[in-house]
């Protein structure tokens, strides 16, 4: 058995994994100052050009035409050390306590608190770790006006939310940031064995002599193998964010990915992944293997399925490490942390939220009293 299956001669299996072009000179490091007043200009969400903060003056972004390029994961093992360097621009870092994250410090800019979870930041600066360098990225669309009024919509509008939360939507602090990620493309070979089930009726008869049908299930030994293939699995490669949040944040156009330019990051932070390129994989392959099972179901059929044995092969692997925006902000209330991120592409919002106990207590006694003077006023009719 197979699903979807393609075709399996040597042409067709070169044709699929032929290894990409592998590009592994990292871009040069720019500064961007006023054409005007020399002030440092910084990417503005939307357009392709950096602007002036302070008057106003704009420089276009020159476009990058060329192919986004992703590289063979097992010859970039064989060889990373010698392919890696700071982030051009950014040779400090510096680490937060609070929740892991590594920010990378633009040349020209000095933080005190961490863009993720507003934890202040006790620890110096130190000279960033050499790292894979990023090959494209999506640009910041959302502006931060349009990014706050996306949040106060998404505070406003959560049941059960307590009162003063509503009003800390009002402050709109957020932080624009690109966070990293991999994406992995993989051609995998599949073969499985297992069980399928089909379901058919009989009919019985009970001690007393009655009749009835009953469903039962007759199975069958299966194998077969399922050959598909995963293009751009997405990774995180930041642990400072919950995963559910990021698992809710999917509507990346990966379509729009840009090569990888310093100018995009000017006026954001960036952080260094802490997920690497070999724990990524891992995760790549956990998500590839949950569709695999799926498929391997699809392809037994009937009305049930046991999946006994599954050995996955995974041929001509490759990866790239891109850059992805986020606006993202985080509130204290009662002693703990949320977290609210905003899709810097789409204007997504995924975020975190406290209840409000007496809103629903309130709620719950309303209901309690409605019924009760429902129940009152039928056994005032009956009477």
């Amino acid at each position: 058995m197979s699903h979807d299956a393609p075709d399996d001669s040597a042409d067709s299996r070169d044709a699929i994994v032929r290894p990409p072009v592998v590009v592994n000179s990292p871009p040069s490091g720019r500064k961007f100052p006023c054409g005007q007043c020399g002030a440092r200009l910084d990417y503005n969400p939307g357009e392709r050009n950096l602007k002036c903060p302070y008057c106003g003056h704009s420089q276009e972004i020159t476009a990058d035409t060329s192919n986004v390029i992703e590289r063979d994961f097992e010859a970039y093992l064989a060889h990373m050390g010698k392919e890696q360097s700071q982030l051009p621009g950014h040779t400090n870092e510096i680490d937060c306590g609070g929740c892991g994250a590594k920010v990378l410090l633009d040349d020209t800019v000095v933080t005190e608190r961490c863009p993720y979870c507003n934890t202040h930041l006790t620890t110096e600066p130190h000279a960033a770790a050499v790292m894979i360098q990023p090959e494209s990225l999506l640009p910041f669309q959302v502006q931060k006006g349009e990014a706050v009024a996306a949040f106060q919509k998404w505070i406003q509008s959560l049941w059960f939310a307590p009162t003063r939360l509503k009003v800390l939507a009002l402050l709109g602090r957020l932080n624009g940031i690109y966070t990293p990620y991999w994406t992995y493309d993989s051609m995998t070979y599949s073969a499985y064995t297992g069980q399928r089930g089909d379901n058919y009726t009989v009919t019985v008869r009970d001690s007393e002599g009655k009749s009835r049908t009953e469903t039962r299930t007759r199975w069958t030994w299966v194998s077969g193998q399922i050959n598909h293939f995963f293009d751009d699995v997405l990774v995180c490669g930041s642990r400072s964010m919950p995963a559910k949040l990021i698992k809710k944040l999917q509507s990346w156009k990966l379509g729009d990915l840009e090569n990888f330019q310093p100018d995009f990051l000017s006026g954001f932070t960036t952080e260094r992944y802490v997920v690497d390129l070999r724990e990524g994989f891992d995760e790549a392959k956990s998500i590839m293997d949950d569709e695999i099972r799926s498929l391997i179901r699809q392809d037994i059929g009937g009305d049930h399925q046991r999946i006994d044995s599954v050995e996955t092969a995974h041929v001509g692997v490759t990866f790239k490490h891109i850059l992805l925006p986020l606006w993202i902000t985080s509130y204290q209330f009662k002693d703990k942390t949320y977290q609210v991120l905003v899709n810097g592409q789409t204007g997504e919002v995924a975020g975190d939220r406290p209840w409000s106990i007496w809103k629903i207590i309130r709620l719950v006694l309303l209901i309690a009293a409605a019924i009760g003077g429902i129940v009152a006023l039928v056994q005032t009719f009956k009477g």
